[in-house]
C-alpha cells in the first residue's frame, strides 16, 4: 500500500510512455491497433502505398475507422459506426477541441505525417485512456525522444496526382547529439478541383495547406529529458462540395513542455508530464458561391489549456498505468447574416455562446499475467465535468427553451474496461466488456441554429441531456499456421440516452431553404454490431495474398436504422515484395446500402468495386536513399460514392501519383 501511495504522489510530478507493438503501414486486411507512421528516419519500411498520404489516408487503413468526406480536406474520422462527438482524439495525448460547428475541422486535420511517430486506436473503452469515450480512441502521437549523436540529417519529399493537380513538397531537417536534438519540418499540399469517374469536376474540392512544426529535447541525465514541442498548422481556400460554404482560413497552434523520466530499476519505471495549450481559428465563407441567398460570416474560435501526468510501475505480476489529465476549453462561434437589402440590418447570433468546459480526471490500468499464455486487464476512468455559458446572450438564447436552466452544468463521469487474453503459439483469443459514459458536445448541448446539410434541418442544442451511456462487449480470435493466417473480430455497443436530434414542429428554420428544425434529444437505447473476418496466406518470401470482409448493423430503439452505418464491406490484395522493390495490386468495395436511414435524412448508396494498383523502389546512393512510390488509384475510372460520402458527393475518378523521399545521411 505504501509503494501505490507513493506512485500515485509520483504521478502528480511525472508521467508515462507506454508503447505497444507495431504492425506495418501497407494497407493489408489485419486490425490495426496500432499505425506507425514511416517518417524521415524510417523510410526503409517503403512499402507503404504512398509515402506522402494524409493523416486521413493513413487512419482509413483501420478496419475499425472509416472517414466521412465533405470535400477533399478534413475528413472526419468515425470508429465502430460512431462518429467523432462519441470518440476522443488527441495530439500525444492532448485534448484539443475544433471550432467550427459544420465540423470542417476534425483534430486530425490540424497535424501531418511530418509531425508524428505513430497513431494509436483504441476500440470502445480500450480508448479511454486519455478522456471518456464511447467509440474509441485516436491518440496522434508525436515523434520520440531522439539522441542518436548523428549530426545532422536532411530529407526532401516531392509528391504529384494527377486528379486534381495536386502537389506535395517537404523538407526535414534534424541534428542529434548525445544530449541535445532539434527537429524541424514543413509540408505544402495544394489541390484544384479533382475529378470524379468519367471526368466529372467535382466543384469547390479545392485546398491549400502549410505545416510546420519544430521539436526539440534535451537530455537532463541519463533518466531525466526535458522536450518542448510547436506545430503551426493553415490551410486556406478550402472547398467543401457537399455543404452550402467553403472555409476561408483554418489555422491553429499547438505547443506543449514535457517531462519525462525512465528507469527499468526503479519502482516508478516511467513517467510522463506534459503542460499544453493550443488554439484554433475557423472562418467558414460563401463568398465563393454563386447565388447565395443571403450572405453569411460563420468564424469559430477554440483554446484549450491542459496537463497530465502518467506513470507506469511492475508490482510481481502487474503492470500498472495511472494517469492523472485535466484541461480548461473556450469554444466561441458566431454568425453573420447580410441581407441582400442594403437597407436592412445586418443579423448576429452566437451559434456557440461561449462554452467554457472544465474538466479533471483520473485513470488506472491493471494488467496481470497468470503466466505466459494468459493475462487480464482491467481499467477505470473517473471524471468531473463543468460546462459554463459564458455570453449572457446565448443564456439569454438557449433560455428561451429551456426556461430553468442556469449559465453551468456539473457532470461525473465514469468508464470501466476488462479484457482477459489467452495465446498460444498457434492461436490467439480475448474477451473484453466495458461500459463507458460521455458528455454531449458543444454542439449537441449549446448550439443554436447550426444548419446541417445532411438531413437539410436546423438543430438547437439541449443543455439538459443525460450523458449519453454504453455497455459494450468485444470477442478476437486469431488462427496461425506456417504461412497461413486467419482472423475474426466482433463487437457489440448497447447505447443507452442515445444522444440525436428529434424534429420540433413548432419550431421555425433559421436557414433559408431548411425543411424544419431539429432539437437535441435522446433515443432510450441503440444498438450496434460490427464483424471483420479477415486471413492472408504467403506462398513464398516475396508473394503473398489477404483479404477481408466486414458486416456493420445499427438500429435504434424508436425502430429506424441508425445514419452512417457502413454496409458489407470487402477488400482482396496480391503483394510482391524484394528487397528493393514492392508492387500490390488490390480490389476494395462495399456492398449497396440497404439498410440505409432515411429517417434521418440518409439514401441508399450503390454498390461498388475499384482496383488499385501501387509500386515502390528503393535505391541507395552512397551513404544516402531514395524511395520512389508510384501507382494508379481508380484504375476503372469509376464513378461512384460510399455511405461515408456526405450528400452522395462522388469520389476521385482515376489517380496516377508518384512520390519521392530523398533522406541525405
Amino acid at each position: 500500500m505504501k509503494k501505490l501511495i507513493t506512485a500515485v504522489i509520483w504521478v502528480f510530478c511525472g508521467g508515462f510512455i507506454f508503447a505497444q507493438e507495431s504492425h506495418d503501414t501497407k494497407k493489408d486486411t489485419t486490425k490495426l491497433d496500432e499505425i506507425t507512421l514511416v517518417g524521415r528516419r524510417k523510410l526503409s519500411n517503403y512499402r507503404q502505398e504512398k509515402t506522402l498520404s494524409s493523416i486521413d489516408d493513413y487512419l482509413e487503413k483501420s478496419n475499425k475507422i472509416t472517414m466521412i468526406k465533405r470535400g477533399n480536406y478534413a475528413w472526419e474520422p468515425a470508429m465502430n459506426n460512431m462518429n467523432s462527438e462519441r470518440l476522443n482524439v488527441t495530439i500525444d495525448g492532448m485534448q484539443i477541441f475544433g471550432a467550427c460547428t459544420d465540423k470542417m475541422d476534425p483534430i486530425t486535420s490540424y497535424v501531418d505525417v511530418s509531425n508524428l511517430r505513430k497513431v494509436s486506436i483504441g476500440s470502445g473503452q480500450s480508448g479511454s485512456e486519455n478522456g471518456h469515450t464511447i467509440g474509441g480512441g485516436i491518440d496522434l502521437q508525436l515523434k520520440n525522444s531522439k539522441f542518436h549523436q548523428s549530426g545532422l540529417r536532411t530529407s526532401v519529399d516531392l509528391g504529384y496526382e494527377t486528379n486534381g493537380n495536386y502537389k506535395t513538397g517537404g523538407l526535414d531537417l534534424e541534428y542529434s547529439g548525445n544530449k541535445f536534438y532539434l527537429h524541424a519540418d514543413g509540408i505544402y499540399r495544394k489541390s484544384d478541383n479533382y475529378d470524379a469517374g468519367k471526368n466529372q469536376e467535382v466543384l469547390y474540392s479545392q485546398f491549400q495547406k502549410y505545416n510546420m512544426s519544430l521539436q526539440t529535447g534535451y537530455k537532463l541525465t541519463d533518466h531525466h529529458t526535458f522536450e518542448a514541442a510547436v506545430i503551426y498548422d493553415k490551410a486556406t481556400d478550402v472547398g467543401y462540395p457537399a455543404l452550402t460554404m467553403d472555409v476561408l482560413l483554418a489555422e491553429a497552434l499547438i505547443t506543449s513542455v514535457t517531462h519525462k523520466y525512465e528507469n527499468d530499476t526503479t519502482f516508478i519505471r516511467s513517467l510522463e508530464s506534459k503542460l499544453y495549450f493550443n488554439t484554433i481559428t475557423h472562418v467558414m465563407d460563401d463568398s465563393k458561391r454563386p447565388d447565395v441567398p443571403i450572405r453569411m460570416d460563420m468564424p469559430g474560435w477554440s483554446d484549450t489549456y491542459g496537463v497530465y501526468s502518467k506513470a507506469s510501475m511492475n508490482v510481481n505480476k502487474h503492470a500498472l498505468e495511472v494517469s492523472l489529465n485535466g484541461y480548461y476549453n473556450r469554444s466561441l462561434a458566431e454568425m453573420t447574416m447580410y441581407p441582400n437589402d442594403p437597407n436592412q440590418a445586418a443579423m448576429f447570433m452566437y451559434t456557440w455562446p461561449d462554452i467554457r468546459t472544465l474538466y479533471s480526471g483520473i485513470y488506472v490500468k491493471d494488467t496481470y499475467d497468470f503466466n505466459d499464455h494468459t493475462s487480464l486487464s482491467t481499467a477505470l476512468r473517473i471524471g468531473f465535468h463543468q460546462n459554463e455559458i459564458a455570453k449572457e446572450t446565448g443564456l439569454e438564447s438557449l433560455q428561451i427553451f429551456y426556461p430553468e436552466i442556469g449559465a453551468t452544468k456539473n457532470r461525473v463521469l465514469s468508464s470501466f474496461t476488462s479484457n482477459y487474453l489467452f495465446k498460444k503459439e498457434h492461436y490467439d483469443l480475448s474477451f473484453g466488456a466495458g461500459y463507458g459514459e460521455r458528455a454531449p458536445s458543444v454542439s449537441e448541448g449549446y448550439g443554436f441554429f447550426l444548419f446541417n446539410s445532411f438531413d437539410n434541418y436546423d438543430y438547437i442544442g439541449n443543455p439538459t441531456l443525460k450523458n449519453e451511456k454504453a455497455i459494450e462487449a468485444n470477442f478476437k480470435a486469431n488462427y496461425h499456421e506456417n504461412n497461413f493466417h486467419l482472423g475474426f473480430e466482433t463487437s457489440y455497443f448497447y447505447l443507452m440516452d442515445y444522444i440525436i436530434g428529434s424534429m420540433d414542429k413548432s419550431l421555425s428554420p433559421m436557414t433559408i431553404g431548411a425543411d424544419g428544425v431539429k432539437v437535441y434529444s435522446a433515443l432510450s437505447n441503440a444498438k450496434i454490431f460490427n464483424a471483420y473476418l479477415n486471413s492472408s496466406y504467403k506462398f513464398s518470401e516475396s508473394f503473398s495474398i489477404n483479404g477481408t470482409v466486414g458486416y456493420n448493423y445499427g438500429r435504434g430503439s424508436n425502430g429506424e436504422n441508425l445514419p452512417l452505418i457502413k454496409p458489407f464491406s470487402y477488400l482482396a490484395e496480391v503483394n510482391y515484395s524484394t528487397a528493393k522493390f514492392n508492387a500490390a495490386l488490390q480490389l476494395e468495395g462495399n456492398a449497396n446500402q440497404s439498410r440505409y436511414s432515411n429517417f434521418y435524412g440518409e439514401d441508399e448508396t450503390a454498390a461498388y468495386g475499384i482496383l488499385n494498383i501501387n509500386l515502390g523502389n528503393e535505391f541507395n546512393l552512397n551513404t544516402n536513399k531514395v524511395i520512389l512510390k508510384y501507382g494508379i488509384e481508380n484504375i476503372l475510372d469509376a464513378n461512384y460514392s460510399t455511405y461515408a460520402d456526405w450528400n452522395n458527393i462522388p469520389r476521385q475518378g482515376r489517380n496516377i501519383y508518384v512520390n519521392m523521399s530523398y533522406v541525405i545521411y
